[in-house]
């Protein structure tokens, strides 16, 4: 019973800690910067250098670093990581921050149990009640995405192979289409589903379509055979390249950034079981500290039961050089 209430204390903290996510959040990760209902900023666990690839739900708590795949889903599960910390500890402390007397050495003082009492439970009904909204409406958008990706795709005509940012990167448009002077990447899940566009703009500017799913959705290159590999990387450029240059790449699937590394790794084997051989090929951010293409594309691989890859650079490639694609393109102009 003790581990019980232990665990229903900690869920009790999480909650009244949501109800302070706005200054909270901001406290535990003061160099960031909030976007919408979203706190973005750099992860000091592996010494990003500026913020971008971990966020945190201000309306929910849900937390996740899109470089690393690490993940949770709450702000004590969030303190617990920064610090380094076990959750009891985590919760301690925030307990102590915010008031509470849930998890503190001594007992709670008897005239004020009721009103405190009456605190938490409001605090929880009211995290479970933003849980749900947020659900609800992440829901919303991504159906709204998903029916806008549709009436995009369908009304656009075939990518011109003579595009700008196809002609840099030196590969074919592999089916893609084209709106205006902007490529269209066509995202799915394992079961084929139209989810989400990726929107290529000839400076190479990317973009998803706001709201839309990308976790766990990627773009297809090829067909998917039985007993045969089927690779994973991040970019559409990558895959392109893997594809065509790559003996045995007849399947690509583009995950489009490390954090959807294995995500997209684990969907694949969900779908296809252990009749392919799942190769991520990996990007190589030499210049970047920790190398999170590399962290993102073995933690895929361990995950998800595959081999992994990355670019095997010659004497004399350039460091700023990280995925095959950039390989390839350097190659050809030597």
């Amino acid at each position: 019973m003790a581990d019980l209430r232990t665990v229903d204390a900690i869920r009790t903290v999480a909650a009244v800690a949501l109800q302070h996510a706005d200054h909270l959040v901001p406290e535990l990760l003061p160099e960031g910067a909030r976007k919408g209902a979203e706190w973005w900023a750099r992860n000091p666990t592996r010494g990003d250098r500026s913020a971008g690839s971990f966020s945190v739900s201000l309306h929910s708590g849900r937390w996740h670093d899109f470089a690393s795949g690490d993940s949770g889903g709450d702000l004590v599960s969030l303190a617990a990581y920064l610090w380094g910390a076990r959750q009891l500890d985590a919760a301690r402390d925030l307990a102590r921050r915010l008031g509470l007397d849930v998890l503190a050495d001594h007992a709670p003082d008897c005239a004020a149990s009721e009103q405190h009492r009456q605190r938490l439970a409001h605090a929880r009904a009211e995290a479970e009640r933003r849980s749900q909204r947020e659900a609800a409406g992440k829901l919303t958008r991504q159906q709204r995405a998903a029916a806008l990706a549709a009436q995009q795709w369908e009304t656009a005509g075939p990518a011109n192979p003579r595009h700008p940012y196809l002609t840099r990167k030196d590969v074919e448009p592999h089916g893609l289409r084209q709106s205006g002077d902007v490529l269209l990447v066509p995202l799915r899940t394992a079961a084929g589903e139209l989810v989400n566009l990726q929107r290529i703009r000839p400076d190479g500017d990317k973009r998803f379509l706001p709201g839309g799913a990308v976790l766990g959705a990627f773009h297809l290159l090829g067909e998917v055979h039985p007993g045969g590999l089927l690779y994973v990387c991040e970019g559409w450029a990558t895959g392109a390249t893997l594809h065509e240059q790559y003996e045995g790449a007849g399947a690509v699937a583009c995950a489009m950034n490390a954090g959807n590394l294995r995500p997209v790794a684990l969907a694949l084997r969900a779908r296809y079981g252990h009749a392919v051989e799942l190769v991520i090929a990996g990007d190589d951010d030499r210049q970047t500290e920790g190398n999170p293409g590399r962290t993102a594309a073995n933690a895929a691989a361990l995950a998800a039961w595959g081999l992994v890859m990355f670019p095997e650079w010659p004497a004399g490639a350039p460091l700023e050089l990280s995925d095959f694609n950039d390989l390839h393109t350097w190659e050809a102009a030597q």
